[in-house]
């Protein structure tokens, strides 16, 4: 018979977890979290002590940006721009997995380049603040250990997170162009996913080997399936670093939140235009020939309409705090009683991120986000 762990215990796990757990990568961000951090001077110093609550959030901002440059590194080996400044690279990537992409968009390398680069001095950064404070850094080396790609261009190491089994969910799509209703007034409202059936199996969005690079209409599934990846990653983190900051108490930590939050926006705006370009002509519609169950419709015809037109990319107005306002275009959702960096963790798992992870990892991921919402402004 299994004796029951007690809440004690899973605490002290998690603590070991967090003190076990540096920067992803191994050498990323090494001489940002070595000795006396070079390059701190007085100002940067005077940000005041953290309470329990800052803390909090800035582990799990640490933990899910250490989760997301680990997914984009492997976007960046087999489809992104080949050069030194990301670990790793260059590969050479994957030429027919490039060519997929860039028939959504011909910058798609390089602008998985950098959103890849900018996760990866996000994760630095706030590691090297919280020691900067005195905290430990946050690492999750010790579960990197789900394969790689097969497919020629991947580097052969651990990873964090699983490509190859993605349950994407697409009602982003529609939840930004809704001039009716908002997530946060309107907590059971379904929007449609712009793709339903990507929310309806377990799809590769990397190459998983070489034999997936044919059919033509294969790998254009595998890269069409990437962009709307691409897109439901960052709008995950345009929300939650917004629903955070609303608990911070340490200005200083407010604007660590409030500056790398907007640049998460800008990746999302980035990836919903190249989404857009997945599920119009010429290339829709489009289904998987070895998955016939993959269909990227022609959204501007099929089911047309506002709601689903490739071309409107910006937030429309919608309703915010409370329908007697009048509508306005806003970030969403961002409000805390839903529980931001838990909605988050769940999103990742339901995503298929970590099939293959061991259940300890998925249990210290959401222990480290249901401290980040414990976080309350001005507690100790």
């Amino acid at each position: 018979m299994q004796v029951p762990r007690t809440k004690n215990q899973n605490r002290a796990e998690r603590r070991w977890f967090l003190k076990n757990v540096a920067v992803g990568g191994a050498t990323i961000g090494a001489g940002l979290l070595a000795g006396s951090l070079p390059g701190f001077g007085q100002e940067e110093q005077d940000g005041g002590t953290l309470n329990s609550g800052d803390v909090a959030i800035l582990r799990f901002l640490a933990a899910a940006e250490i989760i997301e440059s680990d997914l984009w590194l492997q976007y960046a080996e087999l489809g992104g721009t080949q050069d030194s400044e990301l670990p790793g690279l260059p590969t050479k990537g994957s030429g027919p997995y490039t060519d997929a992409l860039s028939k959504l968009d011909g910058d798609m390398p390089q602008y998985i380049h950098d959103n890849t680069e900018d996760e990866l001095t996000h994760q630095a950064f706030i590691n090297a603040y919280l020691v900067s404070k005195g905290f430990d850094p946050v690492n999750l080396d010790q579960f990197r250990t789900l394969p790689s790609s097969k497919a020629t261009g991947a580097n052969q190491i651990g990873r964090l997170t699983n490509l190859m089994q993605l349950t994407v969910d697409t009602s982003w799509w529609t939840r930004y162009r809704s001039r009716d209703h908002n997530p946060d007034l309107d907590p059971g409202f379904r929007f449609p996913p712009a793709v339903p059936s990507l929310s309806n199996g377990q799809f590769p969005a990397i190459p998983r080997s070489d034999d997936d690079l044919a059919p033509p209409g294969h790998i254009q599934a595998i890269a069409n399936t990437a962009a709307f990846h691409f897109a439901w990653v960052e709008q995950g983190g345009t929300s939650l670093y917004p629903t955070l900051a609303q608990n911070v108490t340490n200005p200083e930590v407010l604007r660590i939140l409030l500056s790398i939050g907007p640049t998460e926006t800008m990746h999302f705006q980035t990836w919903h235009d190249k989404a857009g370009n997945a599920v119009s002509d010429p290339l829709a519609p489009l289904t998987d020939p070895n998955n016939p169950d993959l269909v990227f419709p022609n959204l501007n015809t099929s089911p047309g309409g506002e709601d689903f037109q490739t071309n409107l990319i910006m937030p429309e107005a919608c309703p915010f705090l409370s329908r007697k306002f009048p509508a306005v275009s806003i970030i969403r959702p961002t409000s805390t009683r839903a529980g931001g960096a838990v909605a988050a963790a769940k999103g990742f798992i339901a995503d298929g991120l970590f099939i293959g992870q061991p259940k300890q990892f998925v249990q210290a991921l959401m222990e480290l986000a249901s401290d980040a919402d414990a976080a309350q402004r001005g507690s100790a």
